[in-house]
């Protein structure tokens, strides 16, 4: 054999097929057979056909297959393959005969994918490759899916933004393709990963206008997962601070609170308030702090006024009081006001303090205290006022003590004198608001120790007249004063010694009787000084016109059968009155007038003498015997 080298024949095609069905979808492959030495990069034509005749090549499609597209349909396919050798050398084009015409395939997806970041505050895309014809309206559906397998729809085109509800959880995507006559194909799906909490941030912050006693509830914003329990702190400075960096703050202001919500206070009015926030996730991680100041500092409430009463802090002296709020208190107002019985408010001219005084013209009237609360910026608040007080009156009459004038000893009459304090109040209710006076008489019923009264019905007055009753027995008299008002002041009382005896006394002494010489005279008088004894009584006769008094001896008795001895003579009667225990008093006495003769008799006489005859009777007594009548 020699040695030539075998050279390659020229590549060439012995035979070109075309598979597969002329629908949309399907994937075309050109089957070759090829000859002439090692095969290289064999050239692959696509050529769409339309009805007329007119081709296109398919840019682009140089392999052996190729994927019938929805822009193919209608169209024929055929392929052309020029055999390319090894080392470069090109056999003849061969062409198949064109299948077609293409038609669409049924509607499906070919791929569904979500892009994306698959974290809170992402956005997630679908992108779906569909085929079977011209696309209709594919239905797109969002799912949220939790561990427990249940699933929200969420409402979302291609794009979905991912919020706080989807940490935690898968989204899925069901794509369902339609085409254009409305044909649905099957569906596919595809699901995210877990999607995992955003970093934890402060969106926003605000802090509303701020006023006394409101609490402030700020307006934030939060981001990243599940919100913890953030920290939170306030501060209080004197200016509005434009540069809010956390170490200047904290220098230049106070820490005032360390909650979410925070109530102004007294003291904080007329600060700016200050607010670091320090966002938290509920696993404890913490973003950056967030700070916000106020847009004005703190006002003041409305000056009003709380718990406005007035008190009584002595006899003739009030003060008002009352509970202000609202910023700093400025000079607020104060009045007094008169109320009558009929309830017409008078405001009292020149009471404008928190004390006022008593006067004359607010008793049997109510006192009532008036606050208007100012503030220290000059803003006034409703006047508020207190409670009617009780009705005002002076201070109630006093007697200190009760003394008696005169002596207590019978017939003597006693007063009461009352002695009232020495004091100018005093003194001025006595002289202004004193009444009447009123007084009760008592007399013990015996004498002792424990002594027990009854009140003397009809004495009533200040001055009482000691009788004989009364002699060894005690006197009390009961004493109350009694304003204008009418309160009576409180009872005073004074007890008098076991009343003595006055000294004997007889008055009123006078004798009766028809004064003529055969009539029966008696002496009458009234008895007084204790019990009587044996008092002393003696007759005389007395001459008219003559100071000469002639003892009738014998004559002691309260009776005096007068005779022709006392004719023309007046009879007296000296009456000595002696109490029990011989206590002489005063001698009294009284006479008639000149006693004359019976009329009867004095006319008998006469007639005798005229007559010239007169005829005696003598009555003779002896010792021994009985009156004897001699003619």
């Amino acid at each position: 054999m020699g040695n030539d080298r075998v050279t390659p024949g020229n590549p060439t095609v012995l035979s070109l097929e075309l598979n597969g069905e002329a629908i949309e979808g399907t994937t075309m492959v050109a089957n070759r057979r090829y000859w002439g030495g090692e095969e290289g990069d064999t050239v692959f034509r696509w050529v769409l056909t339309s009805s007329d005749g007119t081709w296109n090549e398919i840019e682009g499609a140089t392999s052996s297959s190729y994927s019938l597209k929805c822009d193919d349909i209608g169209f024929y396919v055929s392929v052309s393959c020029e055999p390319v050798r090894i080392d470069g050398v090109h056999g003849s084009l061969v062409t198949t005969e064109a299948i077609g015409p293409i038609i669409p395939g049924p509607p499906a997806c070919r791929s569904l994918e979500l892009a994306g970041s698959m974290l809170e505050g992402g956005r997630l895309t679908s992108h779906a490759e569909y085929t079977g014809g011209v696309k209709g309206n594919c239905i797109q559906q969002w799912f949220r899916s939790h561990d427990d397998g249940s699933k929200d729809e969420l409402i979302a085109d291609e794009c979905l933004d991912l919020v706080l509800a989807d940490v935690d959880c898968r989204i899925e995507v069901i794509f369902t393709p339609v085409r254009e006559d409305g044909v649905q194909g099957s569906p596919k799906s595809v699901s995210s990963d877990t999607i995992l909490p955003g970093e934890p941030k402060g969106v926003s912050l605000v802090i509303p206008e701020c006023f006394e006693d409101n609490e402030i509830s700020p307006i934030k914003a939060y981001f990243g997962g599940k919100e913890g329990t953030g920290k939170y702190t306030w501060f209080r400075t004197t200016e509005k601070l434009d540069n809010l960096e956390p170490e200047l703050v904290a220098s230049c202001s106070e820490v005032v609170g360390e909650t979410l919500l925070y109530k102004p206070s007294l003291v904080d009015v007329g600060f700016y308030l200050i607010l670091c926030w320090v966002p938290t996730r509920c696993d404890g991680k913490t973003g950056d702090p967030l700070m916000a100041i106020t847009d004005n500092p703190v006002m003041a409430a409305f000056p009003s006024v709380l718990d406005v009463n007035l008190k009584k802090t002595s006899s003739d002296l009030y003060s008002g009081v009352g509970i202000y709020y609202g910023g700093y208190e400025g000079s607020s107002l104060h009045k007094w006001y008169r109320e009558s019985s009929d309830g017409t408010r008078i405001c009292i001219d020149g009471a404008a303090s928190s004390t006022y005084e008593v006067a004359d013209a607010d008793y049997s009237c109510h006192l009532l205290f008036g606050y208007t609360p100012v503030r220290s910026d000059g803003v006034i608040g409703e006047e508020k006022f207190s409670e009617p007080s009780d009705i005002i009156f002076p201070e109630q009459l006093k007697i200190e003590t009760l003394s008696f004038k005169g002596n207590q000893v019978e017939r003597e009459t006693l007063a009461v004198v009352e002695q009232i304090p020495r004091n100018e109040t005093q003194e001025h209710i006595w002289g202004n608001y004193k009444k009447e006076i009123k007084y009760q008489w008592f007399a013990s019923n015996g004498s002792g120790v424990d002594l027990s009264f009854e009140p003397l019905a009809t004495e009533c007055s200040r001055s009482y007249r000691v009788r004989f009753e009364d002699i060894g027995r005690c006197l009390k008299c009961e004493c109350i004063a009694i304003d204008v008002f009418g309160r009576s002041s409180e009872s005073v009382s004074a007890v008098t010694s076991p009343i003595l005896p006055g000294i004997p006394k007889i008055e009123k002494l006078e004798i009766e009787g028809r004064g003529f010489h055969t009539n029966l005279y008696a002496v009458r008088g009234i008895y007084s000084g204790g019990k009587e004894g044996k008092s002393k009584i003696q007759w005389l006769r007395s001459m008219v016109g003559s100071p000469d008094l002639i003892s009738i001896p014998g004559e002691t008795g309260r009776m005096y059968e007068a005779n022709v001895d006392d004719v023309g003579y007046r009879l007296v009667a000296i009456y000595t009155p002696v109490r029990e225990d011989g206590v002489e008093g005063r001698p009294v006495s009284a006479s008639t007038e000149p006693i004359a003769v019976e009329p009867e008799i004095y006319k008998e006489v006469k007639q005798k003498l005229d007559d010239g005859s007169v005829k005696f009777e003598v009555f003779c007594v002896t010792r021994t015997e009985h009156p004897k009548r001699h003619k």
